[in-house]
């Protein structure tokens, strides 16, 4: 197999998986792609999620903090969360559930060197994250 063949394989099969989230929109943070990771993690099907606002999985509470974000590096064209980097966010489920995901995003840019989206991979990082907070709050009761 050539290498750009087995490049492309690999491509795909990481796309077409679901273990991990990934997904991809528009400037705008209008929903382009949709794998089946994101359909596993979120409930929203391929055909909900394309079209879509990224508020489709972002609670309410957070929407401001995060189109200011967004807009900050769609200006500048940097984060810091695309080089190694997680995010740790809440984000909400199709059925209203709250979960806790872990995420690394990719500019898309055109060839002009335009960034026009971002391409994010996604992790369900809940139970650690809860299991996290239980041993806090037994640290903090026995500081007390």
């Amino acid at each position: 197999m050539q290498t750009d063949e087995l490049t492309a394989r690999i491509g795909e099969a990481i796309l077409a998986g679901a273990a991990d989230a990934i997904l991809a929109t528009d400037r705008e943070g209008t929903v382009n792609f949709w794998n089946p990771g994101a359909e596993r993690l979120f409930g929203f099907s391929r055909k909900e999620a394309i079209g879509a606002s990224l508020d489709l999985i972002i609670p309410e509470r957070l929407r401001k903090r995060h189109w200011d974000g967004w807009l900050h590096v769609m200006q500048s064209g940097e984060t810091r969360y695309g080089a190694g980097d997680v995010l740790a966010v809440p984000a909400t489920t199709k059925d209203g559930r709250q979960i806790s995901v872990e995420f690394t995003i990719i500019l898309l840019q055109d060839a002009d060197q335009q960034i026009v989206g971002m391409a994010a991979v996604l992790r369900d990082v809940t139970k650690r994250f809860e299991e996290t907070r239980r041993l806090r709050r037994q640290l903090a009761e026995r500081a007390r």
